[in-house]
């Protein structure tokens, strides 16, 4: 039986975008020279959702189904000592990533679609813990979605950090996108802020709301699966699912509503409208948005000299598409798209390791490393 979110995916490709797809942008072009090639480090890995590279030959690796892989030279170790997963539609052990002080406090965090709670269903959860011969120790749940839901959609859920001893996460709207991206005191489509430790910032955004979600630092989205720091500026962009058209890149920024579902440039996948708005007062737009969408997973910058004619740019994986995809960028406004590995397979994730190289995460190839040609 398919999973629900390749029934979606089903549609969305069966399904036509009425709108001009490049009337906001650039046409994504495929070189027909190519000087770069890849290699497959780690294989057998159906969905490997998240990766984290504790240095250049060993890392971590999430698989959807609820196993986390510890692969070192390319042996590969089932890590023992997770917390319950809930697998149901997207849902799963989903990202996971490794504190900027890993060489001194060993810590690593993950998240996951989680059953506990009162209520049945799951909903996503942050935890960190710390690694040791293969197994997890001093796992602390440090946030979980509340109001659980059997719902199989929308968990997010990506990990990043910024210079001031903080990690973000993502929720998704879980389905619900009638109540929870606009309601923040509410989980489901946010992106949350927290001190490494699990403790609330002082300076949150809706700290002095008496009845919102604390850890909230903006709403108003639908299913994030990208975030990764910007290098040179320290903000936090994510990119996210949109419905039929309409995915979207945007830079967060505390407090801020990013609309959905009172705006967006998608729609239904039955075809019929969301909304007749793509803009309102109060609500953020976003850097970029693909119409139609490629279904956009995983989000990295290159920055080594190791692909001198990359360097500076964003790489996003599409599912739909099964190709990762480059773009460049010029004062936050994409200027060129380029297919990158066409037709490998769907990218979930995408990461620059401590040498410098790109890592993919491809669904039924595992870890592939892109290759520079001489």
């Amino acid at each position: 039986m398919k999973t629900l979110q390749n029934f979606f995916l089903s549609i969305s490709i069966l399904g036509v975008i009425s709108c001009d797809a490049q009337d906001h942008g650039p046409a994504i072009s495929t070189p027909k020279i190519l000087d770069y090639s890849y290699e497959i480090i780690s294989d057998s890995i159906d969905i490997p959702w998240g990766l984290s590279m504790l240095s250049a030959t060993d890392f971590l690796v999430t698989e959807k189904a609820g196993t986390m892989y510890h692969i070192v030279d390319g042996v590969k170790t089932i890590v023992k000592g997770l917390p319950p997963v809930y697998v149901r539609g997207q849902g799963g052990l989903l990202d996971v990533a490794h504190s900027p002080d890993y060489n001194e406090d060993g810590l690593i965090y993950f998240t996951t679609s989680s059953p506990l709670g009162e209520e049945k269903g799951g909903h996503t959860a942050l935890y960190s813990a710390q690694l040791k011969n293969d197994s997890l120790i001093n796992t602390s749940l440090l946030y979980k979605g509340d109001f659980n839901t059997k719902k199989g959609q929308h968990w997010g859920s990506r990990i990043a950090f910024d210079e001031e001893g903080h990690v973000f996460f993502s929720i998704g709207d879980r389905g619900n996108r009638e109540v929870n991206p606009q309601d923040i005191t509410r989980d489901g489509g946010k992106i949350y802020r927290l001190n490494r430790d699990g403790s609330i910032p002082s300076n949150n955004p809706f700290i002095d709301n008496e009845n919102s979600r604390k850890a909230i630092y903006s709403y108003g989205h639908r299913n994030p699966q990208g975030m990764i720091t910007h290098p040179e500026t320290g903000e936090i962009w994510v990119h996210e699912h949109g419905p039929r058209g309409g995915d979207e890149i945007n830079i967060i920024k505390p407090g801020k509503n990013y609309g959905w579902p009172i705006i967006t440039y998608g729609i239904n996948y039955s075809g019929t409208p969301i909304t007749d708005q793509t803009k309102k007062e109060g609500m953020e737009q976003p850097l970029y948005y693909w119409l139609p969408s490629i279904a956009p997973s995983g989000m990295a910058f290159s920055t080594s000299d190791i692909y001198p004619k990359w360097k500076g740019n964003l790489f996003v994986g599409s599912l739909r598409f099964e190709y990762l995809e480059r773009l460049e960028l010029k004062n936050n406004t994409v200027v060129k798209r380029e297919k990158v590995l066409d037709s490998i397979g769907r990218v979930r994730n995408i990461e620059q390791g401590p040498d410098g190289y790109l890592y993919l995460g491809v669904e039924g190839k595992g870890i592939v490393k892109i290759i520079p040609k001489s």
